[in-house]
């Protein structure tokens, strides 16, 4: 099993840094506006669209027989979007087979020569079903589709080249390396005493640090980057909370407050949170504008959504904490060595740190964090009486899941585009929330800010959007898949992406209002915050109805 983690290491994390960025083998297929180049002929540039007289199903429909490949993409897209709403029952019938596996062996007996090392046979049907079911391996899956239909109206070279030379990878190899060292022993226990603190206000109850999680750690997002943040608070919840054995309804409500939570909660900084990422350079937003403008609403929504969940669920919370299981987990057993809470030397935490904050630091060179984290696993084997063991398993799936996302989500901009155009800064923010649930929020800034002529308003609006929306799907929001990823094994058949959405609605809602009714902060007189000569930022809640002329 350590051999099959290290070659799938190897394969995600070290193989893809051979080709990065490589060069196609022949000319690129495009020259576009701005002087960059697109190597592949697909997908057709958004610039060399026509102008079509007509509303938005007018303008689908020309660029549909402009590119007939680009309804094939959407639609496998939205296939592989309905089979993530299917993984719940493909899991139960994969349960049922190995059930039903499992009592032909007891039937038929042992056979101690099938085996030289006494393995038991394993149902082929049953693996297939929880592959199929494994809700970070679906994109992936449905990218051989795309392949094909790639394949059929173009060229397997364009494919290829789309893959190799136009998408970038580096933020799911960044998400594997960054889920990996924040869930190391010495990191997950650093930020649990920093959580105890706040938890020790209410003498440690499962009820305080439910809030000091759902509260701290989104915020702590802003500085150490959302999918830190998110490995953290789901360790911590499915030590503190999830292990308690909460009712299902709790259950998605916490998922759901947490989705939602980090996603707003990195929008303190601009360098924090991808959607915020896509935009801050084009538009020219700084830490201090987002905090401005966006972190301290996004800090009053999670405490106003955070309490009222607190208050609905006060008296479940209480009963929890009752029936705490102090030393053990949720089977009565002693915790075991990954869960106690053995005392490890702060020169160990700290190097730990050290670590993360490089990983942080080199974020956008795969080169350096990647071989940072190679250190990092010799220190750690150098130090594995302090540590847990290095679970890969999850890095490497939620790096895959969002691999995938890329490959689909960089076809979807012909229809995505226009409709971003079609709305007025009224219901641009009701769009982009809406978008963001079908497809990752940074790829809905990245579209807009190749938008040309948006106002500052409608810029605030289609970010606060994608930040609102970057809860109500595990797509919604890169750190996502992570979540889902620790806390899955505490829902019965894997986390529904309806009750998901359920648990994550009023949430949403309460963060949505406080963009809206909330004032910004007064843009500088001589700074350049998406738009020349700003004296001052609109207020989301006096948006015109009309849309706004170009800047």
């Amino acid at each position: 099993m350590k051999n099959l983690y290290w070659a799938l290491l190897t394969i995600l994390l070290i193989v893809p840094l051979g080709n990065l960025k490589a060069s196609s083998e022949s000319e690129p297929a495009y020259i576009l506006q701005d002087g960059s180049v697109q190597n592949s002929h697909l997908p057709l540039p958004m610039e060399r669209y026509e102008e079509v007289d007509g509303g938005l199903l007018d303008v689908l429909k020309a660029r549909v027989e402009k590119s007939p490949f680009n309804l094939a993409a959407t639609i496998i897209f939205f296939l592989a979007i309905i089979h993530t709403f299917a993984a719940g029952p493909l899991n139960k019938v994969a349960h049922k087979l190995e059930v039903e596996h499992a009592e032909r062996l007891r039937i038929r007996g042992p056979k101690d020569d099938a085996h030289p090392d006494g393995e038991d046979e394993v149902s082929f049907g049953a693996t297939v079903f929880h592959f199929l079911g494994e809700v970070e391996a679906i994109f992936g899956l449905w990218i051989i589709a795309l392949a094909g239909a790639a394949a059929y109206f173009y060229s397997w070279t364009d494919f290829k080249v789309y893959i190799n030379d136009d998408r970038s990878f580096t933020e799911p190899m960044f998400v594997a390396v960054i889920m990996a060292i924040a869930a190391s022993r010495p990191v997950l226990r650093f930020a649990e005493f920093l959580m105890s603190k706040a938890a020790g206000l209410g003498k440690g109850s499962v009820g305080a640090w439910w809030l000091s999680v759902l509260i701290v750690a989104p915020i702590l997002g802003s500085f150490i980057t959302e999918p830190a943040a998110m490995t953290i608070a789901a360790m911590l919840l499915a030590k503190k909370f999830y292990r308690n054995r909460p009712s299902k309804r709790f259950a998605y409500a916490t998922i759901g407050l947490l989705f939602v939570n980090i996603s707003v909660g990195g929008t303190l900084t601009n360098f924090a949170a991808p959607p915020v990422l896509m935009v801050a350079g084009p538009w020219d937003w700084s830490t201090p504008f987002m905090l401005e403008h966006f972190g301290w609403k996004a800090v009053v929504g999670i405490l106003i959504a955070t309490s009222a969940y607190f208050a609905f669920f006060r008296k479940e919370l209480a009963q929890l904490t009752a029936n705490g299981l102090t030393g053990e987990d949720a089977t009565g057993q002693r915790l075991s060595w990954q869960e106690r809470e053995d005392d490890i030397p702060a020169w160990i935490t700290f190097i730990h740190l050290l670590f993360l904050g490089w990983t942080v630091y080199t974020v956008h060179y795969p080169v350096l964090f990647v071989g940072g984290f190679l250190f990092f696993l010799a220190f750690r084997m150098s130090t594995r009486h302090h540590q847990n063991s290095v679970s890969l398993r999850s890095p490497i799936l939620v790096g895959f899941f969002l691999a995938g996302l890329i490959v689909h989500g960089g076809l979807q901009g012909w229809w995505i585009d226009p409709v971003i155009r079609s709305l007025n800064d009224a219901t641009l923010m009701i769009g982009s929330t809406v978008l963001t649930a079908f497809n990752d929020n940074a790829a809905i800034t990245y579209l807009a800010s190749q938008v040309d002529g948006l106002s500052i308003s409608a810029k605030h609006a289609v970010v606060a959007g994608a930040v609102t929306g970057g809860g109500l799907t595990v797509i919604a929001n890169a750190p996502n898949p992570a979540g889902q990823s620790i806390l899955s094994r505490f829902f019965k058949g894997g986390v529904s992406p309806l009750f998901l959405l359920l648990g994550a609605l009023i949430p949403t809602a309460i963060m949505y209002s406080c963009f809206v009714v909330l004032p910004n902060g007064p843009a500088k007189e001589g700074e350049n915050h998406g738009q020349e000569h700003v004296e001052e930022a609109e207020n989301l809640g006096d948006i015109p109805p009309a849309p706004a002329e170009a800047n």
